[in-house]
Parts: structure tokens; C-alpha cells; sequence
């Protein structure tokens, strides 16, 4: 991993310090200077432990759901509804996010966000009820979901000139936490014979994950118990992606790539399963997916803000994705490999979304505005993946049906892509 840089200097804040633009695109205006904040390297740790544990949630509940279906007793469209659960949460906590930052300090809210998924992954997995499972599991993707929003916003306002770099660091953390969790879920759970183990034990990262917090929240507390007149500022310059084209096709292109991504993180190792692997390969496979997606999350940013246009990745990414799922319908079992190495392609769309919250912003305000909305209407899209897949596969007993759904979602996803790929900001078209 790259070596995090670090600064000294000015308190922290959750007020934005700079109006620099990234990747290669001038901005309109001069950009005012950006001061470091102090103690960044603490930020720098505590975003990637947050991103760490954005996705440990999600992916061992994908590897360990045969065995969560058999313990709980759900039928194939309430597991359905369980993957589906992700999308639900960060659509509905996302959209809130702006306003907690308005209100409170960005680190506070971290810190509150992280103890909610602790508590969370504890509380679903002492349950015998699928319906206490559900709301606790709601729980801890309340806290994911405001932690998805936040985490570009500190980029922007922390890291400003180092925004690729950054972005492609947590972005490569969130990866990681992601394929371990796959990996490791199902031996987990066979090494303690059950599965509330291979569930459970992401409660202690998340825990770690607050540490870091702590203090930022302190410093921040005693820095805003007087509003500072950049916030009333920013307030008053409210940037409203909802009713610009360029938001619009943010969200439509993160959603997209979203619900394939849940879907693929919720089912994929059960068409695995189907076609002849043993739970610990499927889960392996699974794993492999966002194993090989590492170095593109690290990548992807870099490349993203070089290129003068994103079309060239947006087309590229989809030939990756388009291939993957006709392979996984033709012949699953005997080229799984192949299959997992150009799902890791294509699913470098979600990096690619990531940084393009960063590349069409000037400000860390327009920064958040933009990633609540993208991010929050775009996982009401994404919602409909996991959910339509377990239907599908139920009504059908294949993946004929679920694979060709997943290919109309891509279609949608390119069109998307086409519009966001040409560089401009949000802010010049309030």
C-alpha cells in the first residue's frame, strides 16, 4: 500500500478548506489554497479502517447464506429481501448524511456510525428470529450506509491535492475487507460449527474501526461549538445535484453498478454452489472476485483522473462485465476462473463512480451533496439486484433468467457512463 502522507498544521474541522479541483480538468476559478489539517495521518487511518469495514457485513452474509437460509428458515425470496437489505439501508441512511454533517461534525457522526454496525453485527447474530435478524442487520448497514457517504467528502476536504491517491487507498481497503470476509466467513464458521461465528466476528473490526474517532471527534466538538461562517456560507451556495443532468447520471450509473455488484456479492456463490462447488470453493470464488479487484481499486483513480475522458474505461469496463455473465451462463463450472477474473474487471465500476464523485465536484460541499445523492438514489436502483435475483432464481430454479436481467442493469450502467464521461462539474450547473 502506498505510504500515507501526513500534515500538520490547522484544527479539524468538517468545514471545507479548499476549492481545488482534481484529475486534469481546470477549475473556473482560482482555487484558494489548501490547508492540511491537523493530525492527518489519524484521519488517513481512521478512513481506511472505516473502509476496511464497508463491506465485511455484506460479503460474509453472501458466502454464509445457504447456511443462514437453513438457521433462520428463509425462503428464497426472504434471502432475497436479506441481500436486498444493503441497498435499502444506504439509499435511505445515505440521503440523511448531509444533514448529520450540517448539524454534526463529520467525525462524530463516524463514530457513531461505526459503534451502530458493532452493535449490530452482535446483536443478528444471537437471534433466533429472522425478523429481530433483519432489524439488527439494519443496524450495522445504517452505520456502512453514512460512512459511504462521508468517506469522499474527507477526501475532498482532507487530501485535496492528493485526492487519486487517497481515494485509490480506501478504496483498495474496502477491497480488501470485502474479499477477506468472503474468504473467510465459511471456514470461520465450520472451524466454530456455525455460522453466527463466520458472521460475527467482523463485530471486532468494526469496533477497532471507532478508535481512531475518538479523538478527531473531541478536537472537532470543541472547534464548531461556534458556527463558522464558511458553513452559513456553504448553506447558502446549496448545491442540489437532483436537479442537474450530470446528477442524475451519477446516480443512474452507481446505481447500476451497484445492484449488479449486490448481486453478485449476495448470489454469486450460490450459482457456484449449484453448479458443483463445494461451499469453501464457492466462497473462495466469491472471494476471488474482489481479491483480484485490489490492484484495480488501487489503479482505477489515478487512471480515471488522467484521461481527459472516461468513455475509454466506462466501455472497456463493460466488455469485462458483458463477457463474464454470458460465460457464467454458458459454462460456470469448467472456466469459474476466467469468470472471476473479468467479474474483478468489470466491477472496477465501482472505483471508477467513486473517484468521479471527486472529478465532478470543486468543493468538499458539492463533494457530499453529490455523493449523498448518487450514492442514496442509486441504491434505491441498486435495491431491485439482489431482491429480482432471489425471485428470479426461485420462479425459475437457474440463472438463465437473473444473468439476462443482469445484462439489461449493464446496458443501463454504459448509458449512464457515457453521459458522466465528459468532464464537467455539478456545481456549474445548479
Amino acid at each position: 500500500m502506498t505510504p500515507p502522507p501526513t500534515s500538520t498544521a490547522a484544527p479539524v474541522t468538517d468545514v471545507p478548506t479548499t476549492d481545488v479541483t482534481p484529475g486534469p480538468a481546470p477549475a473556473a476559478a482560482p482555487a484558494t489554497p489548501a490547508v492540511p489539517a491537523r493530525g492527518g495521518l489519524l484521519v488517513l487511518v481512521g478512513m481506511l479502517l472505516v473502509a476496511v469495514n464497508l463491506r465485511a457485513a455484506v460479503t460474509s452474509l453472501g458466502a454464509l447464506l445457504d447456511e443462514i437460509r437453513d438457521g433462520l428458515g428463509l425462503s428464497g425470496t426472504m434471502a432475497g429481501l436479506v441481500t436486498t437489505l444493503p441497498t435499502i439501508a444506504f439509499a435511505g441512511l445515505g440521503a440523511l448524511t448531509p444533514w448529520l454533517v450540517r448539524r454534526w461534525a463529520a467525525a462524530r457522526v463516524l463514530v457513531v456510525a461505526m459503534l451502530a454496525l458493532t452493535v449490530g453485527q452482535v446483536l443478528r447474530v444471537v437471534t433466533d428470529s429472522a425478523a429481530v435478524f433483519v432489524l439488527t442487520s439494519a443496524l450495522a448497514l445504517a452505520g456502512i450506509a453514512v460512512a459511504n457517504i462521508l468517506l469522499p467528502m474527507l477526501v475532498k476536504q482532507h487530501f485535496p491535492h492528493r485526492t487519486g491517491l487517497v481515494t485509490g487507498a480506501y478504496t483498495m481497503a474496502l477491497t480488501v475487507g470485502t474479499t477477506v470476509a468472503a474468504a473467510s466467513a465459511v471456514p470461520v464458521a465450520h472451524a466454530f460449527g456455525s455460522w453466527r461465528a463466520g458472521l460475527g466476528v467482523w463485530a471486532g473490526l468494526a469496533a477497532v474501526a471507532v478508535l481512531p474517532w475518538v479523538p478527531l471527534a473531541l478536537r472537532a466538538r470543541a472547534a464548531r461549538r461556534t458556527p463558522a461562517p464558511a458553513v452559513a456560507a456553504a448553506g447558502a451556495a446549496r448545491v442540489r445535484p437532483a436537479r442537474t443532468r450530470l446528477g442524475w447520471a451519477m446516480a443512474v450509473y452507481f446505481g447500476a453498478q451497484s445492484l449488479s455488484g449486490y448481486a453478485i456479492m449476495g448470489w454469486l456463490a450460490q450459482l457456484f454452489r449449484d453448479a458443483g462447488y463445494a461451499p469453501e470453493a464457492a466462497g473462495l470464488l466469491l472471494a476471488g472476485v474482489t481479491a483480484l479487484g485490489v490492484p484495480v481499486a488501487l489503479m482505477m483513480p489515478t487512471l480515471a483522473g488522467r484521461l481527459p475522458t472516461l468513455r475509454p474505461l466506462v466501455l472497456s469496463l463493460t466488455a469485462f462485465s458483458t463477457a463474464a455473465y454470458v460465460g457464467l451462463a454458458l459454462a460456470p463450472h469448467g472456466l469459474a476462473p476466467l469468470w472471476v477474473l473479468l467479474l474483478a474487471l468489470g466491477q472496477g465500476a465501482f472505483p471508477l463512480i467513486l473517484t468521479t464523485i471527486g472529478l465532478r465536484a470543486r468543493t468538499a460541499e458539492g463533494t457530499v451533496a453529490l455523493s449523498a445523492f448518487a450514492q442514496s438514489t442509486g441504491y434505491v436502483i441498486a435495491a431491485l439486484g439482489p431482491l429480482l435475483v432471489g425471485i428470479l432464481y426461485e420462479a425459475t430454479g437457474g440463472w438463465t433468467a437473473p444473468i439476462g436481467f443482469l445484462l439489461v442493469a449493464l446496458a443501463v450502467q454504459t448509458t449512464a457512463g457515457m453521459v458522466i464521461a465528459r468532464p464537467r462539474h455539478i456545481e456549474d450547473e445548479r
